[in-house]
């Protein structure tokens, strides 16, 4: 259900389903979402680094328990000095609260703030609606596939970085 008004990105390669247009597609996607969440850091005094442990901490999986700043730091892949650099920023800023855990007084969990998860959501609500007007385009079925591409190549990604520790 594309819309045959939207003119198609040209692509490399002579098979618009082959690896190389996903790879094109795929670094020109990473690279817009990388200059949104610059700019984004820039307007909040950050560093990208900072967006990229409050993108972590957000999404989360709450099967994985609490975020710590161990965690962080291994998915980050950062020094410890670096981390808590990174999160000192991003707790004088708002975005985040340091927590004592109940159990553990030793260990800390991290919470998004809910100012900073405001002042996000307000400055990345055009890409939302871009989100949201690139899906209109797409049957559920068609979503469906796209949904499943996307989980598989994050899981593909995490794996890769897996082999890599």
């Amino acid at each position: 259900m594309s819309d045959p008004g939207t003119p198609a990105l040209p692509l490399l390669g002579d098979d618009p389903t082959g690896l190389q247009s996903f790879a094109v597609l795929l670094r020109r996607m990473n690279g817009e979402f990388n200059r949104i969440a610059q700019e984004f850091a820039h307007a909040q005094g950050l560093h990208l680094t900072d967006v990229q442990a409050l993108i972590a901490v957000l999404d989360a999986d709450p099967d994985d328990g609490p975020m710590t700043p161990g965690r962080l730091r291994r998915q980050l892949n950062l020094t410890s000095g670096a981390m808590t650099a990174c999160i000192d920023r991003l707790e004088r800023a708002g975005h985040v609260r340091r927590v004592r855990a109940v159990d553990d007084r030793r260990v800390v969990h991290l919470h998004y703030a809910a100012a900073g998860k405001r002042l996000a959501r307000d400055y990345f609500r055009p890409l939302a609606h871009s989100t949201d007007t690139a899906r209109g385009r797409f049957t559920p079925e068609e979503l469906g596939v796209v949904v499943r591409f996307l989980a598989e190549m994050n899981r593909e990604l995490v794996l890769l970085r897996q082999d890599s520790d």
